[in-house]
């Protein structure tokens, strides 16, 4: 039944998966020496977008499994698997824009704003990590560093192929 519905698995694939994408666009953005209101009009589609796809995708996946009658009790699980993911990709998938939205606010220079975003964001995964750590009672430390780990590794492979891409036309 959906009161015991498992929402874990959920809120940490969308959350982190909406971090990383979403970041990994400001990265390459940043990475292109491109202007800020990119990262904003990018970072905002994709985080709406595919926000939406992975909670389509969550929502279709588990139908499939709840339509050949495997273990899924409820039709109403396939939703909230659905809303979980979205909820937590859009939510957490926004904390590496949080920067540059607050950019004009607090006049921070370009260069502080990509770093309190990268500083958001690594806290943002810490966070995910260590929850999840918590809640499958394995090292929340550990759990939160492998989590920001993989993100920082997904930003340098992003900033890294916008700045080799935009030196090319340099």
């Amino acid at each position: 039944m959906y009161k015991n519905y498992n929402w874990l698995p959920d809120f940490v694939y969308g959350s982190i998966d909406g971090i990383i994408t979403t970041f990994a666009v400001v990265s390459a953005v940043e990475g292109g020496g491109l202007a800020a209101k990119i990262i904003l009009i990018m970072g905002f589609a994709n985080l709406l977008a595919d926000g939406f796809s992975m909670a389509t995708s969550k929502y279709l996946s588990d139908k499939a499994e709840l339509d050949q009658d495997l273990e899924i009790a409820s039709a109403i699980n396939p939703l909230l698997g659905g809303a979980y993911t979205f909820l937590a990709f859009i939510v957490l998938g926004s904390v590496p824009l949080l920067a540059y939205v607050l950019q004009p606010i607090l006049n921070l220079e370009l260069d502080f704003t990509f770093s309190l975003a990268i500083g958001l964001t690594l806290a943002a995964l810490f966070f995910v990590g260590f929850l999840k750590g918590h809640f499958v009672a394995k090292s929340k430390l550990m759990a939160g560093l492998t989590t920001m780990s993989m993100g920082a590794v997904a930003a340098l492979i992003s900033y890294n192929v916008g700045f080799y891409i935009e030196s090319l036309f340099a």
